[in-house]
């Protein structure tokens, strides 16, 4: 329809309905220019709000959506409520203004939905104030007067009494073949009610009539009626045009279970003339036969089982599409509807309906028999009645593991189907299962089968697992190390074989087993020639004679490993007793001299790791440096920067330049930091200034290295570009590296830019190389200094280290340590010392003189700026928590989950360190569930999410608004299905997450208006994007880590940005999420108060915490 349309036939609906008959069309208040009524015409609206939503506006108006309407001549304003799809309803103001010439006109309006001002609710606020407003003066009354009064001049309601039940006729058409579409039976429905005499009638019931709830109809027998024409489908009546039958070609499988409701709900069922009896049967079957012609060649055609009788093709009609059930009409007028054993695919279910065999000429027999038959048993049965054709026998696939095993204790897992046929010679046909071609050969539905209930120990072996699937089938290949692959090969290959797997190996396996005898340790301490103070401490472990590595060992003691895998393929628990004695030893020692010979170095004092670590060349050379620029800063070394350099081409703000100085400062006397401003405000030109003004200083220096998240290296590419193009920037990248050594590709370069990964991977090139400074961007990335790439980072020799991020801390203060560690490293020598003289007083006893003192230490080596104080001028950001309330159903599947979860999780936290993993996928479970509880269990998909409909009713409007909205959720699975329902609502949108591949496409898409929805899950979209094309935000599931939510959020509130941003966090009712937010504002006014406020960040997560996550 029309928008013109949508406004006549509501405007003429609204005139039947508000206004009284003898009122005159025109209102006035008796002020100058028509007073209130002028404003409230079709002109004045639409300027306010738009045509569109005008429309939207007549609809609600019509549905009966606008109550509690109220004309105020004195404050000029006209006041309302509209009822919303899934909350309460919105309030609305509208706001009148006096123009120069005394006429009135509306001003604005104000309204409480996600629009906020000038929407369709106002808009229909003000027609209905239209059609209330009377002829002349109107008199003010009280409150209580205007709301009680209707009440009391009301008569009581009456309930209806008398309903007419009503029925559902059923009857056949024949439609006979025209222009070329062969001709076919039509099984149509239509509703009939009962007549007077007792009889049933067709005259004064129609399918419209049921949508008018007033009528006085049996409600369950309306509900019924209402759902058989939905089944029908939005085509059924077009396929009978001026017809008050609904045709049933192309009805959904819900036709059975409606049939099945019937009984209980009372409604009848009955068949048109000269049909007699209806007959519904649970089972038919539509099967391909095969006879032979001779001369001639083969004929292949459908044959039909009804229950347990074979019916002519001519006689059998076919329900939806694919089919899923068939009716026929027998000789003695019975209509007979069955449900098919199996669904029909179309090509199946138009020989079904055409009625007619098809032809394989004899020199197709051979291929016929050989190609097509096996794929066409996939969809039914193929057999020769006569026995005139000897047809291939049925091949079904088998599962087949091949096993490859590699170096270092890895073996390789390759899955595959194969379909051999009993006595054939050959290997047969094989497909992984990652393959998804159709070959002529392949049964899905057995492949399926095979895949249910394999003895995999998922749980303990994730990689085992096809990621997303369930019920959890394996993954197609598999590359399992260490003690992974010793236990599955002594322990998971014998049960496969017994499953039927036909397991193969390729090469020899080492004979994997477990020792149980204790290991023999001998540890013997010598004096050094060189010092007083150190001793070399030797340690030699054996099991069952065989000689452990003693790096392999310390590693895995020092990583809390539980389970060590000799060369032999022995493998042993370090959980030994034996053992505790070297792990004690080891916490002691920490420095290792030499990997090769297994020697440590130990004090005779007990000192902290960094102490130890300072023996290693790298870290001490790192110490003594960093302890040399700090004398030289104190001795009065350079402190003013320069004039910002010419090479730089662009205009920083007055912070930006104050941020540039800083770095200079630290960059000048070889000092490193952490520029920790806040997200949005500039840090990578602030960083570029900085090199420019170093190249041009010393133009014969090393590079400077850059390190960024794979997603961001392209951004600091064009930023350096854009702003310094005079810089020579190199991407480091796998297809860089192979066109030739890091040494040759940084020569002559200022700038070398690579990823986390590379960083990783290539740590002993980069670290054989000098540099002039090292940038790391999003420095949270190396957070962990107990991970690879944090030890990368240490490793690489520059005498300038900068670390970029807007949330300095995440998990803990062990986060702050870790980017000092690397930018300053002799400020705390030792992450167990930091531990305990700040970690433990800020975090678990709040000492706010340790907080004081930390802030002391750690002020000349970091810079925050956040966004209230250094940039005025930009947009406010709203945000507003919305309450979601759960329906029943959904919250009965939660609080089961919840006290199972609760049981089983308050048992394990006495040891949370061993139980962590468990603990935590419980409570995501629970967090899954608050979203909807098909995430956990497909079961529950009927169940309606509350969060999905209020978001889609959400962006329906702002969309049709003009506005553009990023949702943010943590979980994939649960953005996918807001994809679908987008999909189905026909609003474009982009979606980004860890695994797409064209991210720059998929960005611009967003930027440029083509798609104003942008899914983006937190852990992909946190970093890296620059989105101030959006003014909303939909966050949809809470967690306890506010920086994660802010550096989503802030990807559209940064410089740029124009307009104001709202921000809706959607927190599910008494669930677990309110707690998460409880928990996340004392997290985050802890961690906060280490940055005056201004930083973010969240405590790992307690025993405590989650006490009270899973508090009643």
């Amino acid at each position: 329809m029309r928008g013109d349309e949508v406004f006549e036939e509501a405007e003429a609906a609204l005139s039947g309905l508000l206004a009284a008959p003898e009122a005159p069309s025109a209102v006035t208040s008796g002020a100058a220019g028509g007073g209130v009524a002028a404003a409230l015409g079709d002109a004045a609206i639409n300027a306010l709000v738009g045509p569109e939503a005008f429309a939207r506006a007549m609809v609600a108006v019509r549905s009966g959506h606008v109550s509690h309407v109220e004309v105020d001549d004195a404050a000029r304003t006209v006041s309302g409520r509209v009822r919303g799809h899934h909350r309460d309803d919105y309030e609305v103001t509208v706001f009148l203004a006096s123009s120069p010439s005394g006429s009135t006109t509306v001003h604005r309006s104000r309204c409480s939905c996600p629009v906020a001002m000038d929407c369709k609710h106002a808009a229909a606020v003000l027609v209905v104030a239209r059609h209330q407003q009377g002829p002349g003066p109107r008199v003010e009354r009280a409150e209580w007067e205007r709301v009680l009064g209707p009440l009391v001049a009301a008569a009581p309601p009456v309930a209806s009494v008398e309903v007419a039940p009503l029925g559902l006729e059923l009857g056949v058409e024949r439609i006979p073949a025209h222009r070329g579409y062969a001709g076919r039976l039509d099984l149509r429905a239509r509703p009939v009610r009962r007549g007077r005499g007792g009889g049933w009638v067709r005259s004064g019931i129609s399918w419209e009539d049921l949508d008018f709830v007033a009528r006085s109809y049996v409600p369950a027998h309306r509900e019924l009626l209402l759902q058989f024409r939905a089944a029908a489908g939005a085509g059924a009546r077009n396929a009978l045009p001026r017809n008050p039958w609904l045709s049933l070609q192309t009805v959904s499988s819900a036709f059975w279970s409606l049939l099945d409701q019937v009984g209980a709900a009372g409604l009848e069922v009955v068949v048109e003339d000269p049909l007699r009896t209806l007959e519904v049967l649970a089972s038919a079957e539509v099967s391909i036969d095969v006879r032979r012609v001779e001369q001639v060649g083969l004929l292949v055609g459908p044959r039909v089982r009804v229950g347990e009788d074979r019916v002519e093709l001519t006689s059998v009609g076919v329900l939806g599409e694919p089919a899923h059930g068939v009716y026929t009409v027998g000789a003695d007028q019975q209509l007979t509807v069955a449900r098919l054993d199996r669904l029909l695919p179309r090509e199946l279910r138009s020989m079904v309906v055409g009625a007619r065999p098809l032809l394989v000429p004899r020199t197709d027999e051979e291929r016929f028999l050989d190609e097509y038959v096996p794929g066409l048993r996939r969809h039914a049965p193929v057999g020769s009645r006569d026995g005139s054709v000897a047809l291939p026998l049925d091949v079904p696939p088998r599962l087949a593991l091949t096993v490859t095993p590699r170096d270092e204790h890895r073996v390789r897992l390759d899955w595959c189907f194969r379909y051999v046929a009993p006595g054939s010679p050959g290997p047969g046909t094989s497909y992984d299962l990652d393959d998804p071609g159709a070959g002529r050969l392949r049964d899905a539905a057995a492949e399926r089968a095979l895949l249910v209930d394999l003895p995999l120990p998922y749980a303990t072996t994730p990689v085992l697992q096809e990621p997303g699937s369930s019920p959890a089938t394996p993954a197609a290949h598999a590359l399992l190390d260490g003690l992974d692959a010793a236990l599955f090969v002594e322990r998971v290959l014998p049960g496969l074989e017994a499953a039927g797997v036909l397991v193969e190996l390729v090469g020899d396996l080492p004979g994997y087993r477990e020792s149980v005898a204790e290991p023999a340790i001998a540890v013997s301490a010598t004096e050094r020639a060189d010092t007083a103070d150190w001793f070399d401490l030797h340690v030699e472990v054996s099991v069952e004679g065989e000689r452990v590595p003693f790096d392999q060992l310390f590693v895995a003691l020092s990583q809390g490993e539980e389970h060590l895998v000799l060369e032999s393929g022995v493998w042993f628990s370090l959980q030994r007793p034996g053992l505790d004695r070297l792990r004690d030893l080891i916490e002691e020692s920490r420095s290792l001299a030499d990997r090769d010979s297994g020697e440590l170095t130990i004090n005779r004092f007990q000192v902290s790791l960094w102490e130890d670590l300072v023996d290693l060349g790298v870290v001490a050379s790192q110490a003594a440096r960093w302890s040399r620029a700090v004398r030289g800063l104190a001795d009065g070394g350079p402190t003013g920067a320069p004039e910002l350099p010419p090479t730089l081409l662009a205009d920083l703000r007055p912070y930006q330049r104050e941020g540039y100085a800083w770095l200079h400062t630290l960059w000048s006397n070889g000092l490193g930091g952490i520029l920790a401003d806040d997200m949005g405000l500039g840090k990578t030109v602030q960083t570029l200034a900085l090199v420019a003004q170093a190249r041009l200083e010393q133009p014969a220096a090393p590079p400077f290295l850059v390190v960024a998240p794979t997603s961001v290296v392209p951004g600091w590419v064009g930023e350096a570009a854009r702003f310094v193009p005079s810089l020579r920037v190199v991407t480091l990248d796998s297809r860089a590296r192979r066109r030739g050594s890091l040494a040759e590709l940084a020569a002559g370069a200022d700038v070398v830019v690579t990823s986390y990964a590379l960083l990783r991977l290539d740590a002993d090139e980069i670290a054989a190389l000098a540099w002039s400074g090292l940038v790391l961007d999003e420095a949270q990335f190396v957070k962990n200094h107990r991970a690879k790439t944090y030890q990368a980072a240490r490793r690489v020799d520059a005498p300038f280290a900068l670390a970029i991020t807007g949330t300095p801390l995440e998990n803990s203060l062990m986060d702050l340590w870790s980017l000092l560690s690397v930018t300053a490293p002799g400020l705390f020598p030792s992450p167990q010392r930091f531990s305990q003289f700040y970690r433990r007083a800020i975090e678990r006893d709040h000492d706010t003189d340790k907080l004081r003192q930390l802030q002391r230490r750690v002020r000349p080596f970091l810079l925050r700026r956040t966004k209230q104080a250094v940039a005025a001028d930009l947009p406010p950001k709203q945000e507003q928590v919305v309450e979601v309330e759960l329906a029943p159903r959904h919250m009965r599947v939660y609080q089961t989950h919840l006290q199972r979860e609760r049981q089983k999780v308050l048992g394990l936290l006495d040891d949370l360190d061993r139980n962590r993993f468990t603990v935590l996928r419980s409570l995501t479970l629970l967090r899954r569930l608050c979203l909807d509880p098909a995430l956990v269990d497909e079961a529950h998909a009927d169940i309606p999410a509350a969060k999905v409909e209020m978001l889609l009713d959400d962006l329906t409007e702002l969309v049709a608004e003009g506005h553009r909205a990023l949702v943010f959720s943590q979980f994939t699975s649960f953005l996918g299905r807001i994809r679908e329902r987008l999909e189905q609502a026909g609003i474009e949108h982009a979606y980004l997450d860890g695994s797409t591949t064209h991210r720059e496409q998929v960005v611009e898409r967003f930027r440029t208006g083509a798609a104003p929805v942008f899914l983006i899950s937190l852990k992909a979209g946190g970093f890296g994007l620059n989105l101030t094309e959006a003014d909303y935000c939909f966050v949809l599931d809470p967690w306890w880590n506010p920086a994660t939510e802010a550096q989503a959020v802030d990807r559209a509130h940064r410089i740029g940005q124009t307009r104001k941003v709202m921000v809706y966090r959607m927190v599910a009712k008494d669930t677990i999420e309110e707690k998460v937010m409880a928990l996340k504002a004392r997290k985050a006014e802890l961690f906060g108060s280490v940055f005056d406020a201004d930083a973010l960040g969240g405590a790992e997560l307690g025993a405590d915490d989650i006490r009270e996550l899973l508090a009643a």
